[in-house]
């Protein structure tokens, strides 16, 4: 019975751990750049915060994937320089803030850490009992392969102004390929969101060191709407979309209700796709000296929805739908709400429901648009015959800007 109670007083501490970590970034080092998918070589940096203020010590560890994000079959040192494991040591504690944290930061690759293959990678942070506090993803590619991507409007009459679909070509000269349908893998992802990333696709022609692929159904997206936005750059006073503010133990910011109505409609606004930026001008160091606001998110519906879920999403906590993020329906006014805390900064989110099946639909609340802007990113896997591993060949862009 003592044993028990000591793994779930483990359990529940780990969760509480997990839910006290904020602002979690795994970005390049050049400004406004959100993309985890970086040419091999490249310069990552993971930055976090932990509310605790108590400078735990954190590790990260990263692991080698399958293109199906599965442990590959290589040992650590067949993929990296250095260690699998090291102690995050880049720490400093926040100043002058009402919330207190502490803030972590590592780049890789570091004295410590060289990654040598190109490929998918899990990065996780591990605390002092070396337990999981959260994983995130990124991709490595070598430019061994070219590849054209095009976005249009649905080619299916039936969804023609609610989705988009890409068509891509991989030209790969300098590789001699074999086997097509059985060495190469690809990926197609909606602005870089793995929870609707599209694999198992093979090519429908080939011509002489090229692959095409240009379907009419099987690589649709739904669109969506353009994301909503606010900015807390100025945390102790009414901003851009923010209703109004008040102090308490930290400050708290209302946001303007969002109405839900039965007929959709796009609406342009230039967005960073779900992304966020930390910044504040109320100092000089967005890194420890950026404030925490617990934002009050509030959705006007004149009935609450039948067997679904409804959720603030966005990257500020990497699209995951998790109890801090759901909303709860007032009754009396008409209203779904949350709130939580987030960093000070400039963020883009929207409202999603959640099915009994678990999917996600942008439709109910905001609509899915043939013309809203998405950006596609296309990867190309290539394992040799006998080849020990999925190498990334080639990354593809194209930025859908939609028709209006």
């Amino acid at each position: 019975m003592k044993k028990l109670f000591s793994v779930c007083f483990l359990v529940v501490s780990v969760l509480v751990q997990s839910q006290n970590i904020k602002t979690i970034q795994l970005r390049p080092l050049q400004e406004n750049n959100f993309s985890s998918i970086v040419p091999l070589g490249t310069t990552l940096e993971l930055s976090f915060d932990d509310l605790e203020a108590d400078s735990k010590n954190y590790q990260y560890k990263i692991e080698h994937m399958t293109y199906d994000w599965k442990p590959s079959s290589l040992l650590s040192n067949q993929y990296l320089n250095g260690f699998q494991q090291n102690e995050i040591l880049n720490v400093n504690n926040s100043f002058n803030t009402l919330q207190n944290y502490t803030h972590y930061s590592v780049r890789i690759p570091n004295q410590n850490t060289i990654i040598t293959k190109s490929g998918n990678y899990l990065l996780s942070v591990l605390d002092e009992y070396d337990d999981i506090v959260f994983t995130r993803r990124f991709t490595l590619y070598e430019n061994k392969a070219t590849v054209g991507v095009v976005v249009n409007r649905s080619r299916n009459a039936k969804t023609l102004n609610q989705q988009q679909t890409v068509s891509f070509r991989i030209n790969y000269p300098e590789l001699q390929i074999n086997n097509p349908q059985q060495e190469i893998k690809v990926a197609v992802l909606q602005n870089e969101i793995w929870q609707t990333v599209k694999t198992d696709i093979q090519p429908q022609f080939f011509k002489q060191n090229q692959l095409i692929y240009n379907y009419t159904d099987k690589l649709n997206f739904w669109g969506g709407n353009e994301y909503l936005f606010f900015d807390t750059k100025v945390v102790r006073n009414p901003s851009l979309n923010i209703r109004f503010v008040e102090k308490g133990d930290i400050f708290n910011n209302y946001l303007y209700p969002f109405e839900n109505k039965e007929v959709k409609k796009y609406t342009y606004n230039p967005d960073i796709n779900g992304q966020f930026i930390v910044r504040t001008i109320e100092a000089s160091n967005n890194e420890t000296e950026a404030d925490y606001a617990n934002m009050h998110f509030s959705l006007e519906v004149l009935e609450p929805f039948n067997n679904k879920e409804v959720y603030v999403y966005g990257a500020f906590n990497n699209f995951k739908l998790i109890e801090e993020n759901r909303m709860v329906y007032d009754e009396k006014n008409y209203t779904y709400n949350t709130n939580f805390s987030l960093k000070q900064g400039f963020y883009n989110y929207t409202f999603v429901t959640k099915n009994e099946d678990g999917n996600i639909e942008n439709s109910d609340i905001r609509g899915d648009f043939s013309s809203t802007e998405n950006q596609y990113t296309v990867l190309v896997y290539y394992r040799a015959f006998g080849g020990l591993f999925d190498r990334v060949i080639g990354v593809g862009n194209n930025f859908f800007e939609g028709e209006r």
